[in-house]
């Protein structure tokens, strides 16, 4: 190129986007990120940033007063852990209310902060990911990706097959088209009462509720039981956690198009003082330990509520809860449960 070219060129950018750079750190996710710059929420150099600034190093960046630390490493901290939400928790860090959050019971991480990989409304129960990386959380969630969301749930009314049909070919809700890509009736219930398997690809509000809702039904428990190829098993009780290991989050990372990165090496005391606490979080919640349940909604049923649907669990113990797969396949292998509509694999009963 010709200096002449090159003094007509336009300066490419300095530095980097400030949502990759905060999500990267563990600050939160880019769409939490955006949306805080949007509140006005996040300074650079003092003044509120705007969504598209970049920044390098020698900018000073705070959120909502505090000043973030960034010691650029060679590595981002990378963990994640699985946690199976009661109903009655809220999937914010605080709530004003003084209700309870899924955080309230996450180990604190050395490094960074736990990112939530998607939400559940408070009445939702099942499988939440937790992520110290904000660039994974970011891609897992979203669309491009197509990670699929498997639910159980328990509906009130009559159900038939265009019905069915209409619910897998598309309806039209208040924020546009939604459908479910799968639809699977499970054993159990009684009455008017029936437990279907059903799938989404977006992580829409209520999505699930207000697609079965569109037909006049009424959806009594919702649970979900997978998150792309994370399945929730049942050796995982309710309001409890787990971490996954090197090898399950180098193969969610891989669906994801992120390389592996090796967890931090941790002191002998830390590492045992998780150990213990993972040990704890293995075992059912105590009497003292119950977190409260809260009322049906007005629109939901007034009876009693039924037990929530048991997972499928591995055929043995201690089996991992991510399914491998190849790079070039969408559709979890299964060494963990089948999805529905599958013919090797029924889904999980009501207990």
């Amino acid at each position: 190129m010709s200096e002449h070219e090159l003094q007509d060129s336009p300066p490419r950018p300095a530095g980097e986007k400030l949502q990759k750079v905060l999500a990267r750190i563990g600050v939160g996710s880019r769409r939490d990120v955006e949306a805080w710059i949007g509140e006005g929420r996040i300074k650079v150099n003092g003044k509120a940033a705007t969504l598209g600034l970049r920044v390098d190093l020698h900018d000073s960046i705070s959120v909502d007063g505090r000043v973030i630390k960034r010691e650029e490493a060679a590595e981002t901290v990378r963990r994640v852990i699985l946690y199976n939400k009661p109903d009655g928790e809220i999937c914010t860090r605080d709530d004003p209310e003084g209700r309870p959050t899924v955080f309230d019971r996450l180990p604190r991480p050395k490094e960074g902060r736990w990112i939530n990989v998607g939400r559940l409304d408070i009445n939702t129960t099942g499988l939440l990911m937790f992520t110290t990386d904000g660039e994974l959380a970011n891609r897992l969630m979203h669309p491009s990706s197509e990670m699929d969301r498997e639910y159980a749930v328990r509906v009130r009314g009559e159900v038939d097959e265009d019905m069915i049909a209409r619910l897998k070919a598309g309806v039209v809700l208040e924020d546009g088209p939604a459908r479910f890509t799968d639809i699977q009736e499970a054993p159990g219930g009684e009455g008017f009462n029936h437990w279907y398997h059903c799938v989404v690809m977006e992580g829409r509000n209520r999505e699930v509720r207000r697609l079965w809702e569109s037909q006049g039904l009424v959806v009594s428990r919702l649970k979900r039981v997978r998150f792309g190829p994370v399945f929730l098993n049942s050796d995982l009780p309710m309001g409890r956690w787990r971490e996954m290991d090197q090898r399950e989050v180098d193969i969610l990372a891989a669906e994801v198009g992120l390389t592996p990165v090796k967890m931090p090496v941790m002191k002998a005391k830390t590492k045992d003082k998780l150990e213990r606490m993972q040990r704890k979080s293995s075992a059912p919640l105590g009497r003292g330990e119950r977190v409260r349940n809260l009322r049906p909604a007005k629109d939901a049923t007034s009876e009693r509520p039924a037990r929530q649907p048991r997972e499928e669990s591995p055929a043995r113990k201690g089996r991992s809860t991510v399914a491998e797969r190849p790079s070039d396949m969408k559709k979890p292998l299964r060494s963990a449960p089948k999805r529905p509509g599958s013919s090797r694999s029924k889904p999980p009963q009501p207990r």
